[in-house]
């Protein structure tokens, strides 16, 4: 029961975050919305085998969080609950590909080997980065950004519906966690035919918690619209914000800045 509260209590946080007033947090959320899917289609474009390259781009996400004063222990917890998700679909590259690909003195990693260590790393950036988004921004400015660039309405709306109520599934959950606990001694009530029908009955709750805070948002003139506090203003520095780190990315995918850092450590040592 407690987990159950407490893990939903915790990505609501997320949203706390949003409410801060750092130079990040006052940026346009269309300006961070273009520029985090611009660093996520850059990282994406990486080669399988691609290590080395990806590694410079670990300066956006460490920027935007001291800038946007966010926990950083928070963030990669929140990264590693979603690790399994990427370990399970790389983990069995290094079984279907054995090729020796890297020569590390008397150690050999084959390709497989390496193409798992890019999924990761691109994994951790590119999760990293939404959760900075909404971090940030907060989910409501990112689906009205959504609008706002030409995505469908509804599909805006849906996305917010479905954040919000997530907290609605978790808090009647809860409840049917703690009057199950409450009625049962020792082992009892934990069997699969006690699951199946706490399921059921979530199901059905949900749906009726749901209606009701329908029509709650209906008697207080939710029209469909998605509406924030903050005006969206397109200035000066979100254009500066967006093509600066718009102009890295392209810096860093083109050119081996790696490999010119390795030659120059390497003159030096000379």
């Amino acid at each position: 029961m407690a987990n159950i509260e407490s893990s939903f209590l915790d990505v609501s946080y997320l949203d706390t975050l949003s409410y801060q007033t750092t130079i990040i947090h006052r940026l346009d959320p269309r300006i961070k919305l273009i520029t985090t899917l611009f660093f996520i289609a850059t990282v994406l474009s990486f080669g399988k085998y691609e290590i080395a390259g990806l590694i410079p781009f670990v300066i956006y996400p460490v920027v935007l969080i001291a800038l946007g004063n966010l926990p950083i222990a928070y963030l990669l917890k929140k990264v590693l609950v979603a690790a399994p998700f990427a370990f399970f679909v790389g983990i069995f590259n290094p079984l279907m590909d054995r090729a020796v690909l890297v020569q590390l003195g008397p150690l050999e990693l084959s390709g497989g080997w390496v193409s798992f260590a890019s999924i990761m790393i691109r994994f951790i950036l590119t999760v990293t980065a939404a959760l900075i988004l909404i971090a940030s921004t907060g989910f409501n400015s990112v689906c009205m950004a959504l609008e706002k660039m030409g995505a469908p309405k509804s599909l805006a709306v849906q996305l917010l519906l479905l954040y919000r109520y997530l907290f609605v599934l978790g808090d009647e959950a809860s409840r049917l966690t703690r009057a199950r606990s409450l009625r049962t001694f020792e082992s009892r009530g934990l069997g699969f035919k006690v699951f199946t029908n706490m399921i059921g009955q979530l199901l059905l709750r949900t749906l009726d918690r749901a209606k009701r805070v329908h029509l709650a948002m209906r008697c207080r003139g939710f029209d469909g619209e998605i509406r924030v506090s903050r005006p969206l203003k397109i200035g000066g520095r979100d254009l500066g914000f967006m093509l600066g780190w718009s102009g890295l990315f392209v810096l860093m995918r083109l050119y081996p800045i790696p490999q010119w850092m390795g030659g120059m450590v390497a003159e030096l040592l000379k």
